[in-house]
């Protein structure tokens, strides 16, 4: 297999599987080797990361031609442009002044088992002061700003291999 092989929309869609599992993995070592426990925000962030790395996985297996190619592109962009908002609101609330900084509310497990899922989601997103914490950085910046970096690259990446790349060596 030669260099050029590789370069086919299904192997470019196995990367960004692979890219969503270490992800996954580093937030999962994060939380259970670092003792960082995750924000509602942050669970979030996975949820939308699990999602992408599910049509990139479909978009591996299914490895379509022509316009079923282009609907992956499209499917892989929005579940990255849905996390990336996420990481983005979560990266708002981090840098938002002291005296802006949202209350404390219930957990998400509470949430979960008391109110309708739309209200979670919109708790949620309004952010809590629990999400507003700087637990982590590297270069800089919070796992969120790395979380909404890596979406936005891999939503690009996907779509630039879902309309551009051939199915197959030599396919067009």
């Amino acid at each position: 297999m030669t260099a050029t092989d590789l370069m086919t929309r299904r192997y470019a869609n196995l990367a960004g599987l692979l890219a969503c599992v270490a992800m996954m993995g580093f937030a999962l070592y994060s939380e259970y080797v670092l003792l960082l426990e995750p924000c509602p925000l942050c669970v979030f962030q996975r949820v939308a990361t699990i999602g992408l790395g599910a049509v990139f996985l479909l978009a591996f297996l299914h490895n379509p031609a022509g316009w079923g190619a282009r609907v992956y592109g499209v499917l892989i962009f929005a579940a990255a442009a849905a996390g990336a908002g996420i990481a983005g609101r979560h990266v708002r609330v981090q840098n938002l002044p002291a005296d802006e900084v949202p209350a404390c509310g219930a957990g998400l497990d509470y949430l979960m088992n008391t109110v309708p899922l739309t209200e979670v989601i919109r708790e949620v997103l309004t952010g809590s002061g629990a999400c507003a914490e700087l637990k982590w950085s590297f270069l800089g910046l919070s796992m969120p700003a790395w979380v909404l970096i890596c979406l936005t690259i891999l939503g690009l990446f996907g779509v630039i291999a879902n309309f551009r790349l051939p199915a197959r060596r030599g396919a067009g």
